[in-house]
């Protein structure tokens, strides 16, 4: 009842700062902003999409192993994206949040076939936004899935990066390039955007040819789709 009060009394508030990504998030009370710094970055390329009628996928919905906590980042997007439809995958049932344009399925986002039948559900996604496990093995293997999968011109976004330098999470030293970390991973797929100037044989993969820019910031990824 404290929930829904809360929320009754936060709607006109985030209608106001509807354009402002960094009040939302305080409104909103994601972990986003505050505890990360991400939202002047996502607003710088997110903010074109404000209008328009999209999907949005999150992979990762918050509140760990309770089934009524989390969604503050899915509540943000929702008021953000006026026109969008909000999307999330969790490893735990998180159903009971789900609310009217924000839609929830309980799935692995290490689990290809679980990946590949939400999007058909969905549809067509236009932006994903890996904020899940961490691990650097499923971080990497979404972004194989999923990628593909994304409409043209969308963008792929991975937050959390400083775990591919903790042990705990598969990651490890930076300069251990044996080690498939996510950003050894995404480090070598730079070179892919120069695969034409490449003056011996090679045969580009589809990452080379449908891989249009990587942006680089602290502990986020933003991929963009040609």
């Amino acid at each position: 009842m404290r929930k829904r009060f809360k929320r009754i009394l936060i709607k006109p508030l985030a209608l106001w700062y509807r354009k402002d990504l960094v009040a939302l998030a305080t409104l909103f009370e994601t972990d986003k902003h505050g505890f990360h710094n991400y939202m002047p970055v996502y607003h710088n390329h997110f903010s074109h999409y404000r209008k328009q009628k999209i999907n949005l996928l999150e992979i990762g919905v918050g509140g760990f192993e309770d089934p009524e906590k989390g969604g503050h980042s899915l509540r943000m997007w929702k008021v953000y994206f006026r026109k969008a439809n909000i999307y999330a995958i969790d490893i735990v049932d998180k159903s009971s949040i789900q609310e009217k344009r924000i839609k929830i399925f309980k799935g692995s986002q290490a689990d290809p076939d679980f990946l590949k039948q939400t999007i058909n559900s969905i549809g067509s996604i236009d932006l994903v936004i890996d904020d899940g496990s961490h691990l650097n093995e499923h971080v990497i293997k979404s972004f194989k899935i999923l990628f593909p999968l994304l409409n043209s011109g969308g963008i792929y976004v991975i937050e959390d990066t400083q775990t591919a330098y903790w042990s705990s999470l598969g990651g490890g030293h930076p300069s251990d390039h044996a080690l498939q970390t996510s950003m050894n991973y995404f480090k070598y797929l730079i070179d892919g955007l120069n695969y034409k100037e490449f003056k011996w044989d090679y045969e580009p993969t589809y990452m080379d040819k449908n891989i249009d820019s990587i942006h680089f910031y602290h502990n986020l990824i933003f991929i963009y789709k040609k």
